[in-house]
This record gives C-alpha cells, structure tokens and sequence, in this order.
C-alpha cells in the first residue's frame, strides 16, 4: 500500500500535477461499491420481504431502504450486512416487521450510499403476501436455455400478466457441467437477461431444480458434485429454506393467500432412471417422502400444490427421465393422499420443453383425479416435433390421460389464478406464449372437485 502511494505521488510529481491531491483514503482502493447482479425478491411473508443480491465483493456493508411513501418516506433501514466470498458474495437481506398486502418501495445501500450506478433508478416496489384467503396469481415455468436464447422475450409476456409470485421448475439454467464454478458462470448470465430483471426486482421468485441446473442431462444420486451444486444453489436464491438439517435438498413449503404449495426435490434423492422399478426404488428417498407426507397430513389449504421438476404422468414410460420410471413410488403417493382424504391436491411440473396438462385418473381407484400442469420452455430454440407425436404421447401414457394437448413448438409460461375468495375456492390454468397470447381454453379446478370419489376427467378435456 505504501509503495503504491510512494510511486502515485512520484508519477503525479514527475507530470507537474498540482500538489493539492486527494487524500489516499477517500477513494477505496479495493472499488467501487456495488451491486453486480439484483436485487431480486424471494419468498415474500405477510410481514417480511427478502431481497437478493450479488455484490462487488466483501469490503463494505449493505442494507436496503424501505418505505411505503417513495416521496415523502420516511425510509427505514435494515441492519447492514456483508457478503462473503465463500457464498459467490451473494447475500439475502430480509425487511421484516412489514404490514400485510402492503406495496413497499425499496432500495439498496452499498457502503452507507446508495449504488453509484443506480442513483437515476427509481427504487423498486414489492408486496408482502396477503393476510388472508385471497385472489392471486402465480405464473411458473422451466427450461430457460441462455445459450440457446439470450434475449427470452417470454418475460415481456409475463409481465404483462403482473402475476403476484413466479415459480422457476428446474432448468433453470443449463449448467451441464460437473465444474462448480460453471454452474455459478451461468446463474449470472440467466439473472443479467434484461428482459427478466423487472420481474425479479418486484415479483417474488420461488425455485426448485431440475437435472440441468443439478449436473450434467439426466443426473440422479450419483451426482460427484451434488452438494456443491446445492450449495450453489442456495446462494443464488431467496427460498424460505433448503431441506431439513437430516435431509439435504431443495425442497420446502411455503404458504400464500390461503393456498399451500409444496415444492419436492426429484434430483438429489433420486435412483437412476434406469434401475428396474421394484417398491425399493425411490424418487424423493425417505426423509423427503415422510415430510412430504407429514406436510399434507397438516395442510388445511383447499388447494395444496406439490410442484417437481420432473413430469408426474406416465407419458415418457419405463426408464423415462420423469414419475414414470418411479411408478411404485408414485402410486404409493397418490395412495397415501386417497387413504388419508387429503383434499384437495394439484401437481405442477416442467421439464418437457412443451405444455400440456396429464391427469391421473385416481377416482377411478376410490380417490379423485390429479391434474398435472405443465409449462415448458421459458426460452429455448424449439424445433416442431414429428407428426402424430400428440397421439403416440397420449396412447403411451395410458392409462393417464392427456387434458390439454401438447403444444409444439413455442415457448410458454404457465399461468394459474386463484381465487379462494368465494364460496368455492378455484384455480384456472392456461398457458401464455411470447406474445402473451393464451394457448389453450382455461382448465378450471373447483376445490369441490379434488375429494375421493369425484370423478371429473372427462368434463375437462378440451383444447
């Protein structure tokens, strides 16, 4: 440091520069303050908002800004933190003791000023949850492939829909590597997309994986870097939590204008596709499977929603990279839900690289039926499948049915409204393309619907 204080002041001398200089100190020699990527909100509360955020490097304190006024304030302020460099610098601030359903203005505060690079930007706005059974929307997708396609207008289209939560099914970048330090390479580039950063920085983002963000195409258990991938993981998002201290993974619950969405973690835990599908064989492995299970033994929601990177219907068939290579384990779940009368269950998933919804026809077995919702992909180079793909699909995954057909060839993101507000709770599901055009006619669900021995299938299918 004083060498390089010694030579300043020798080559300033050298060049006739005017001997009132700066003192050394008020420039920090290790840079400038900043945030690299974000903010981003996660899982919003009724009283608290996370905020997510890579910064420049450990050598000052962040914090964020907040008011409900953005002219008049009063701004507060949560307590400063630091990022580390053993977390890639990524950090998560929480706002907490926030009122519910409530807009808050926000902004972040690097080293006691705000960011040098964003002072012409307006501060950002976000919602907490609301208080009660409630009207929202959550729009969701999968497979967004950067290397494929930078631009991903499908975010133009799904702010156009001002969902209140957005949920990411795996693929959520394509890191396709073992090199830890690839995976972190391509969480960057997916959150730089500009077409992205107004949703992140005001819709609250909930993720799970999928094989490509986990390792390499198909990855199971036997994943060399699996808990380096989780730990990336969890620093590049803003979840309510990652596992359980006796069962590492992705999964968590998360609760939100009355509904109950449960996200499962099909990579870490899994057996190889592959294995010969005997009762043995397990998917989520036990320690997920007995929480799942304790979770919607415990949920009173009318609607909860388990969500997984993978497909839940049978359509790709034995050895397939999806529920249907895992069928014991799938039939003992759904049975589970029959024997127990859970209420009200629905399946999200992606991972296709085309939307659809399947349904498993459990009231024909003494339960209800379980819809699968799929959207898939957020951006990819998709090219048109074969002719008579829709019809080999639905005849393979008998005797699941196909709701809504395969749509080929467009990228597409799910959106689903809630409405728990009258006096039977509902859910329509359609999907959007890059346009925001919906694709198919809405699928409605009726909480009334999803209880043993109803048996709604065949009123539902259409186009």
């Amino acid at each position: 440091m004083q060498n390089s204080r010694r030579n300043f002041l020798a080559a300033a001398a050298a060049a006739g520069a005017a001997t009132s200089l700066p003192a050394w100190g008020e420039t920090n020699p290790e840079g400038t303050p900043r945030l690299m990527l974000g903010p981003m909100v996660g899982a919003v509360t009724q009283d608290s908002v996370p905020i997510w955020m890579q910064l420049s490097g450990d050598y000052f304190d962040a914090l964020v800004e907040y008011s409900t006024d953005p002219l008049s304030g009063p701004w507060q302020r949560t307590p400063p933190q630091r990022a580390r460099a053993e977390d890639n610098y990524t950090l998560v601030i929480r706002i907490e003791g926030l009122r519910p359903d409530t807009v808050y203005h926000y902004r972040v505060v690097a080293n006691g000023k705000q960011d040098k690079y964003l002072r012409d930007t307006p501060p950002q706005q976000v919602r907490t949850a609301p208080a009660g059974p409630a009207r929202f929307r959550v729009a969701f997708g999968s497979c967004a492939r950067i290397q494929s396609d930078p631009e991903q207008p499908i975010w133009k289209a799904v702010a156009q829909y001002r969902p209140d939560l957005f949920f990411w099914l795996g693929d959520n970048i394509y890191g396709d590597s073992i090199v830890p330090a690839t995976l972190v390479a391509e969480y960057q580039r997916q959150r730089f997309v500009p077409g992205f950063q107004p949703i992140g920085r005001s819709v609250p983002q909930l993720a799970i994986w999928d094989d490509h963000d986990y390792g390499l195409d198909n990855f199971d258990r036997t994943n060399p870097i699996r808990d380096q991938a989780l730990k990336i993981f969890g620093q590049f998002w803003a979840n309510p939590a990652v596992g359980l201290p006796d069962t590492p993974g992705v999964f968590f619950d998360y609760n939100y204008g009355g509904v109950d969405f449960i996200f499962v973690d099909g990579r870490y835990h899994r057996a190889p596709d592959a294995d010969e599908d005997t009762p043995q064989k397990e998917f989520l492995g036990k320690g997920q499977f007995e929480w799942l299970q304790q979770r919607l033994l415990a949920s009173r929601a009318p609607f909860k929603v388990i969500a997984c990177g993978s497909g839940w219907s049978r359509f790709k068939g034995p050895g397939g990279d999806s529920w249907a290579a895992y069928q014991h384990e799938r039939t003992r779940l759904f049975n589970f839900i029959r024997d127990n009368k859970i209420r009200g269950v629905v399946l999200l998933s992606g991972d296709t690289h085309f939307p659809y919804v399947a349904c498993a026809p459990w009231s024909e077995r003494g339960g209800y039926d379980l819809y699968d919702l799929v959207s898939s992909a957020l951006a990819q180079i998709i090219a048109e499948a074969p002719g008579g793909m829709e019809e080999r699909i639905a005849t393979r995954m008998l005797p699941d049915r196909m709701i809504r057909p395969p749509l080929l060839g467009v990228n597409n993101a799910g959106i689903i409204d809630f409405d728990l507000t009258g006096p039977v709770p509902t859910l329509s599901f359609n999907v959007i393309n890059i346009r925001g055009r919906a694709l198919y006619s809405p699928l409605v669900l009726r909480a009334d619907e999803l209880i043993n021995g109803t048996s709604s299938w065949k009123a539902k299918m259409g186009k």
